[in-house]
């Protein structure tokens, strides 16, 4: 497979500051589609024989440099090899058409992780996990059910983006004329796009931040548009995703063999968090009729937001402890 020559940043650009623990260099992988994604890894100092490992992605719109970086980083110091990627078509990846999104391709992007993880020299190929953020939540428990090598996947945050694309937030659009209503913006957009030669984009989080914005909205802003978390490859940071980008969410549900999954899950959400329903609903229904439930938990964080779990929120809201403890546990 060939491997594109990206051009990617040398210099320490994080959101989060550099452990002394911990080494850190860059790498790149193909996936299956050819596109060649880019990746912080991160390995725990003086650490001999073969690792553990954890490929880490999400938030969905957000790059490696912000808390996927951030979880990567903090679980290479607690002794396992990790990857950080940007996503097809987003950040430093390659990825010909920017700032789209695919159920199918972004599965398979955290599939060619592992890939990429099996063939390293410093892997145990037999304890790989991965780690999912907000949207890449969903996308990792979906990479669950499909790749029988991953052995353990935490879902942090979770949304289900076909969900929410295809039925609104709280499912308040879950109508066929609401529906049809977004297909037929969406086709109309392409007729324009084609037009304009050029993909017109939705503005990511929206700036200025309205008085009478969400609660949930007013978090987005202070995480991607502040000190706290800009940065200047984020799609939420900046113009955001294609408005066509996340077309064929609406017609695919990405969660549809959740409840055949053997290997370990854990979800994690905060009860204060306007998407702990997926949370919830996800724990459920991966749970309903399957013969493989020891090994799931859905843990609630008391009083957590959704974006607290992206870098503690100044609350220190990420368990830690708790997912290494998963980690060890059902990577033996």
């Amino acid at each position: 497979m060939t491997i594109e020559e990206l051009k990617l940043t040398k210099e320490w650009d994080k959101t989060f500051p550099k452990s002394d623990k911990t080494e850190h260099t860059k790498v790149c992988f193909a996936n299956r589609y050819g596109i060649t994604l880019a990746a912080d890894m991160y390995m725990p100092k003086n650490r001999e024989g073969k690792m553990p490992a954890i490929a880490v992605c999400g938030p969905f719109g957000a790059v490696k440099e912000q808390c996927s970086g951030l979880y990567a980083q903090t679980m290479a110091e607690r002794g396992f090899l990790t990857i950080a990627f940007d996503p097809s078509f987003t950040g430093e990846s390659g990825g010909n058409v920017r700032y789209m999104a695919s159920p199918d391709i972004n599965t398979e992007d955290f599939m060619a992780a592992v890939d990429f993880l099996s063939l390293n020299d410093k892997v145990d190929p037999e304890r790989i996990g991965i780690i999912g953020i907000c949207g890449w939540g969903g996308m990792a428990i979906n990479a669950a059910a499909l790749d029988t090598r991953i052995k353990a996947t935490a879902a942090a945050t979770m949304y289900d983006m076909t969900r929410v694309n295809a039925k609104g937030y709280f499912d308040s659009e879950d109508s066929e004329e609401a529906r049809y209503a977004k297909r037929a913006a969406m086709c109309a957009q392409r007729i324009e796009d084609i037009k304009n030669g050029e993909y017109k984009t939705g503005g990511g989080v929206v700036d200025p931040l309205p008085d009478d914005a969400p609660y949930f909205v007013k978090d987005y802003y202070d995480y991607y548009k502040t000190k706290r978390g800009y940065h200047p490859r984020s799609l939420n940071s900046n113009a955001g995703w294609n408005v066509t980008g996340c077309e064929s969410f609406i017609n695919q549900p990405i969660l549809q063999y959740s409840n055949e999954i053997r290997s370990a899950v854990l979800i994690i959400h905060g009860d204060a968090a306007h998407s702990y329903y997926f949370g919830k609903d996800a724990y459920n229904n991966m749970i309903k009729n399957s013969k493989y439930t020891d090994n799931k938990q859905l843990m609630t964080i008391p009083g957590a937001t959704h974006t607290d779990l992206y870098d503690g929120g100044g609350k220190n809201a990420i368990p830690f402890d708790e997912i290494q403890a998963f980690f060890e546990k059902n990577m033996k």
